[in-house]
């Protein structure tokens, strides 16, 4: 009887260490940019306009021209016709969806300009839902049919009306004008009176299987309009992003969220050192609660899950921020467009490894990126040492390498903590320095 009550006791305090090893997430606001308020896609795949629309509106707010709410639908409109124009010329030989990137965006208002939500808010009954299931279903149908009429010889020359007419019935006809502060504008003069110049913007991503400071097009379903990429070691891309939020620059997100580690519903998103398969009962229900060791993401453990189809570019978010983990330094403040769920109000933590491992692409201004990178890609004049070879990481310094900016010296978190839960810095993690706390 002895013996089974130091063993039921040992159990028991070895139960009481497991509890009180569990501790929750504890966030440190660190660098923190105006952004608009979250808005919902709804039933729609166009998270690649809410999140570039609201990029753009933190960079408007970066130019001093205040709080905009620009129309998501106004650009999605021009999109959609552009979508079946090349799916006609192309013969039908092309991939036909709601999704897109940020550049597609980008594209339309460089063509058509921008217009606020009150002008066009992108259909008939503001008070519902968007939901453009049916909407793609009736393009995807019309399309179809002047595909055959062009390998018939059929096609009419004004074959695009027909399209325009489909989408005027689902988004309202587009203004040519309209009011904005007591004035008459129109959608070109809205960008412009907004700051806004498409050409300012660039994309980049972290691949090998391209050479670095090179520009490529992404392989990947939704580059319907053939967008190039700046290709960055993974390292200097994350300097990059890191300097950019530093400077006061938003960042728009291409991701993959569908890969075990993204919670919406609880506001944070991570990559697990352990495998879901192999947790407890206990370990499982506390994952997106309580903190715990995450993966190490190398250049090449990035590329394969690229290439293995498991890191894929299926949602678009807006980067707002800096945030300092307890325990493992830096994470991101994401903003979503999924309407205000939970305790976030519609707003993700972003781990610094999930970043490195699921990041498809960043668009940024070109202004954003520190002095040296943007020499190494050709968008400053100026002498720079690139490092040999087509692949892998850089050992070249950068402006940022210690998460410094040479005129306004700064820290970032990035380095984990030495508690005993955290793991040590390395090359590949630790370049960044933690806050005092």
């Amino acid at each position: 009887m002895k013996k089974l009550l130091i063993i039921l006791l040992a159990g028991l305090f070895t139960c009481s260490l497991n509890a009180q090893k569990a501790e929750p997430y504890t966030f440190k606001e660190f660098k923190k940019i105006s952004a608009t308020p979250v808005k919902s896609q709804d039933q729609t795949g166009t998270c690649w306009a809410f999140s570039t629309a609201s990029f753009l509106e933190s960079e408007a707010q970066r130019l001093g021209k205040g709080e905009q709410n620009i129309s998501e639908m106004f650009v999605v409109r021009y999109t959609y016709r552009q979508k079946c124009e090349n799916y006609v010329r192309r013969q039908g030989n092309a991939g036909f969806s709601e999704g897109g990137l940020a550049h597609d965006l980008l594209n339309a208002v460089k063509q058509y300009g921008i217009a606020p939500e009150s002008a066009y808010p992108g259909r008939k009954d503001p008070t519902k839902p968007y939901n453009h299931r049916q909407l793609e279903k009736t393009l995807k149908t019309l399309c179809d049919e002047l595909v055959k009429q062009g390998q018939n010889g059929q096609l009419q020359e004004k074959w695009l009306s027909r399209v325009d007419s489909v989408l005027d019935q689902e988004f309202g006809p587009v203004p040519a004008k309209f009011k904005m502060n007591n004035l008459t504008m129109d959608p070109i003069g809205y960008r412009n009176f907004l700051g806004i110049v498409p050409d300012d913007y660039v994309n980049i991503t972290s691949f090998t299987h391209h050479p670095f400071y090179s520009q490529f097009v992404l392989e990947v379903p939704d580059n319907f309009s053939n967008g190039q990429f700046y290709n960055l070691p993974l390292n200097e891309l994350m300097q990059c992003l890191n300097y950019s939020i530093q400077q006061g620059y938003s960042v728009e997100w291409d991701a993959d969220k569908s890969n075990l580690g993204f919670s919406a519903q609880n506001g944070i998103a991570i990559v697990p050192d352990k495998d879901w398969k192999d947790k407890n009962k206990e370990e499982q229900a506390g994952t997106f609660k309580t903190w715990e060791p995450e993966k190490n993401v190398t250049q090449e453990y990035r590329q394969q899950l690229f290439d293995r189809q498991i890191t894929q570019d299926d949602h678009l978010m807006h980067i707002t921020g800096i945030l300092d983990e307890a325990h493992s330094g830096v994470y991101y403040i994401v903003k979503n467009s999924w309407g205000e769920i939970s305790d976030n109000k519609g707003y993700l933590n972003v781990s610094e490894a999930y970043m490195r491992q699921n990041t498809i692409s960043f668009t940024v201004h070109k202004d954003a990126l520190p002095t040296n990178t943007r020499k190494r890609l050709g968008l400053e004049e100026g002498d720079v040492n690139i490092p040999k070879g087509s692949t892998g990481a850089t050992t070249e310094p950068n402006d940022n390498q210690k998460g410094f900016d040479k005129n306004n010296p700064q820290v970032v978190p990035g380095k984990p903590r030495m508690g005993p839960k955290a793991k040590p810095g390395n090359k590949e993690n630790g370049e960044l320095v933690a806050p005092k706390q």
